[in-house]
């Protein structure tokens, strides 16, 4: 905050490479003492694609059919195969 002796001015800019670039042709002089405040987040890092949310189709697709040595009912009695009990017909 501000106290009564100081004067608070209002610089709008962007980070670029790990810097602050002042927007505009007023700047603070040399040597002020100066106060950074994020006014918005950025959402994702620039340059980066957005990436839409995966279904769960598409996280698993990877894995579809990968094992091919399983029992033909095993979807029917995957409880038989896992824990032991009974087969369904």
């Amino acid at each position: 905050m501000a106290t009564a002796k100081e004067q608070v001015v209002t610089y709008r800019g962007r980070v670029k490479d790990g810097l602050v670039v002042l927007e505009g042709p007023r700047m603070p002089p040399e040597g002020a003492p100066v106060s950074v405040r994020v006014l918005k987040a950025p959402t994702r890092r620039a340059g980066t694609r957005r990436r839409s949310a995966a279904t769960p189709f598409e996280r698993m697709k990877p894995f579809i059919g990968v094992i091919t040595d399983l029992p033909a009912d095993l979807s029917l009695n995957h409880d038989h195969y896992l824990y032991g009990a009974p087969r369904k017909a």
